[in-house]
C-alpha cells in the first residue's frame, strides 16, 4: 500500500507564486468536480459549465488523465460525422479508492469507496473492547486486511476515520467521544503507524455534509448552504455557509446535544450527563429508545437493533415511538432553522431511513414551531446514503480532499 494523498507542500512567500499554484488547483478542482456531476461529458461543455477556456480545460483534463482521475469514454456513433469527433471523459473508477472507518458507539464500520462515491465492499465489526487503543488497533489491522482482500488491483488514496463527538481534524484527534468515554485520543497517527497510508480524522457530521454536497442526492441546493443533523446515540450537526463547513475554533461546532427539546408521551428524556433534563441527545438517543423498550417490557433487553427490528416489522409500539422521536428530532430541527437559515437541512436518522413515511412527523413539527421554514417539505430532507450513511461518512473524509485537491495525488498503478 503506498500513501497517495499528501499534505499541501509548503509555499515561498512569493505571492505570485502561491496565486499560481492557487489558481491551478482551483482550475483542477473546478474541472474534475464538473466531470463528477456530468460525466461522461465532452471537454467543451466542461469549458461551458465552469467557465474556463477551452485550452484550460484541455490542459487540466490532460493531468487529471495522467493522474488516473479521468479517462475517454469513446462513444459509438451511428453514423459517420464531419469534423473531428468530441470523446467525452469521465471519472475513471478503475485505478484508485478511498477506504473508511466509521466507529459508533458499539461497533466498527470499514468501506471501500470508489472516485464516484460508489461502495465497493462494506463490513461492520462489534467492539470486542471500548477502549481507544483497542478499538483503533482492531480497525487499523483489519482495514489492512480489508484492502488486500477488496482493493483489485486500485490504489488507495487513503482512509478517512469519521466518529461523533468532537473531532479536530487539525490535529486528527478524537478530542471527546462522551458515550466511549473517550478523550484527546490521537486516532490520525495510530491508525497511519498501523497502514501507512494517509489518514484523516472527521466528525461524522461534518463528513456527511460534505458528501451530501458533494455526491448526494441533494447537491446542488447543499453546496453553499446546508445543516446536517446526525442522530443516533450520538445527535450531532454539521453547518455549511458559503459552501465551506464550519469547525469554529478547536473545531468545537456542531455540538447539539443539549438543545431543549422537552419530552413526548414516552420518551421523557431522563436525567442528562449535564444535569438537566429535556436536552435533545438524552432524549432521543438510540439508546434511550431501547431503554425505553426493555423498561417498559416490549423487549427483553435494551438493544436498539431489537427496535429497529420491530419497526422493519411494522409492530404498533415500534412505529408509535419512531413517530414520537421524529417528533422531538423535528423540534430540535426548528430551532436549526430559525438560527441559520440554511437552504436545505438533512436528517440522518435510522428511523426515517427506513420508514420515509416518518419524515411527515418530523415536517408536521417543523411547521407548527419554525418561523423562517416556509416549506418544511422541500428545505428538510432526508440522507441520501440510507443505511450506508455510516460507512459513506468515513469514506467520503478522502474523497473530499480528493476532489478539493486533485493535483497532490501520485501517479496511478501501472495497468498490466
Amino acid at each position: 500500500m503506498h500513501a497517495l494523498l499528501r499534505a499541501p507542500a509548503p509555499q515561498p512567500d512569493g505571492g505570485d507564486q502561491l496565486a499560481g499554484d492557487g489558481r491551478r488547483t482551483a482550475t483542477a478542482a473546478a474541472v474534475l468536480r464538473t466531470i463528477l456531476d456530468h460525466g461522461p461529458v465532452a471537454r467543451s461543455t466542461v469549458a461551458r459549465l465552469t467557465g474556463l477556456s477551452a485550452a484550460a480545460v484541455s490542459r487540466q483534463s490532460t493531468e487529471l488523465a495522467d493522474l488516473g482521475l479521468i479517462r475517454e469514454r469513446p462513444v459509438r456513433r451511428p453514423r459517420p460525422a464531419i469534423g473531428r469527433p468530441h470523446v467525452p471523459v469521465d471519472i475513471d473508477t478503475r485505478s484508485h479508492l478511498v477506504g473508511g472507518i466509521h466507529i459508533a458507539l458499539r461497533h466498527t464500520t470499514l468501506v471501500l469507496m470508489d472516485l464516484r462515491g460508489r461502495v465497493l465492499a462494506e463490513q461492520r465489526i462489534p467492539h470486542r473492547d471500548r477502549a481507544a487503543q483497542a478499538v483503533l488497533a482492531d480497525a487499523g489491522d483489519r482495514m489492512a486486511a480489508f484492502l488486500d482482500e477488496h482493493a483489485c488491483g486500485r490504489r488507495p488514496l487513503g482512509v478517512g476515520l469519521a466518529s461523533g463527538g468532537w473531532i479536530d481534524p487539525a490535529r486528527g484527534v478524537v478530542v471527546r467521544h462522551t458515550q466511549l468515554g473517550w478523550r484527546d485520543v490521537p486516532a490520525q497517527a495510530v491508525l497511519e503507524g498501523k497502514l501507512r497510508l494517509p489518514v484523516r480524522v472527521e466528525s461524522h457530521s461534518r463528513a456527511l455534509a460534505r458528501a451530501e454536497q458533494l455526491i448526494g442526492s441533494h447537491r446542488t441546493r447543499a453546496r453553499m448552504s446546508l445543516v446536517h443533523l446526525f442522530v443516533g446515540n450520538v445527535v450531532d450537526a454539521a453547518i455549511v455557509t458559503g459552501g465551506t463547513v464550519h469547525h469554529g475554533p478547536r473545531s468545537a461546532a456542531g455540538d447539539v446535544s443539549h438543545l431543549p427539546v422537552g419530552s413526548g408521551p414516552t420518551l421523557a428524556g431522563g436525567r442528562c450527563a449535564c444535569g438537566r433534563t429535556g436536552c435533545f441527545q438524552a432524549t432521543v438517543a438510540e439508546q434511550a429508545l431501547a431503554d425505553h423498550a426493555a423498561g417498559t417490557g416490549l423487549l427483553p433487553e435494551a438493544r436498539f437493533p431489537d427496535v429497529l427490528a420491530a419497526l422493519e416489522a411494522d409492530e404498533p409500539w415500534a412505529v408509535a415511538l419512531f413517530r414520537e422521536r421524529a417528533r422531538l428530532v423535528g423540534r430540535a430541527v426548528a430551532l436549526l432553522l430559525d438560527v441559520i437559515n440554511p437552504e436545505i437541512l438533512v436528517v440522518a436518522e435510522a428511523g426515517i431511513t427506513r420508514r420515509p413515511e416518518l419524515l411527515d412527523d418530523l415536517h408536521a413539527e417543523v411547521a407548527e414551531r419554525a418561523h423562517v421554514a416556509a416549506d418544511p417539505r422541500r428545505t428538510v430532507v432526508a440522507s441520501s446514503f440510507g443505511t450506508r450513511t455510516l460507512g459513506v461518512a468515513a469514506g467520503s473524509i478522502v474523497l473530499h480532499e480528493a476532489y478539493a485537491r486533485p493535483l497532490e495525488l501520485g501517479p496511478p498503478p501501472a495497468r498490466t
